[in-house]
């Protein structure tokens, strides 16, 4: 299996188009302490190739507006998190990345990504980045 680097996933070459198959699969995808994914079920444990990020924020809510404003994105996996403590944004070659749980991250969809640039830029475009949740994070390297 592998996961490409916009989020989609694949079995033996083809695409899993099932959203239910991939949130079912996201639930059991786990980081081994050697930074390698694994699919753990009670019986086995398959590895599995992650280009980026095993996870895709699809959603984004903001509520309030500079050092007060909280941002939450939805995930592909079902789950949702407050960017903030414990759900930092960080770049990595160039993509935006939001820690979901357990050494997984979730890439920002380009949409989301355009959502948030633009909360960036109408705050400070001399300094473009968002505040979540008590925290700012940069929105360029």
């Amino acid at each position: 299996m592998r996961i490409a680097r916009d989020g989609s996933w694949f079995h033996q070459g083809a695409p899993i188009g099932r959203e239910a198959l991939v949130r079912q699969f996201s639930r059991i995808l786990r980081r081994e302490p050697d930074g390698s994914f694994v699919l753990v079920t009670p019986g086995e444990k398959l590895s599995i190739e992650v280009e980026l990020a095993p996870l895709v924020a699809t959603s984004m809510v903001t509520e309030g507006a500079g050092r007060e404003r909280r941002i939450a994105f939805g995930i592909n996996s079902g789950d949702a998190v407050v960017l903030g403590p414990g759900h930092e944004l960080r770049l990595q070659d160039g993509a935006p990345l939001v820690h979901v749980r357990s050494g997984l991250n979730a890439i920002l969809a380009r949409p989301v990504y355009y959502e948030l640039a633009e909360v960036a830029l109408a705050e400070d475009p001399a300094q473009p980045g968002v505040w979540s949740d008590g925290l700012f994070f940069p929105l360029q390297a």
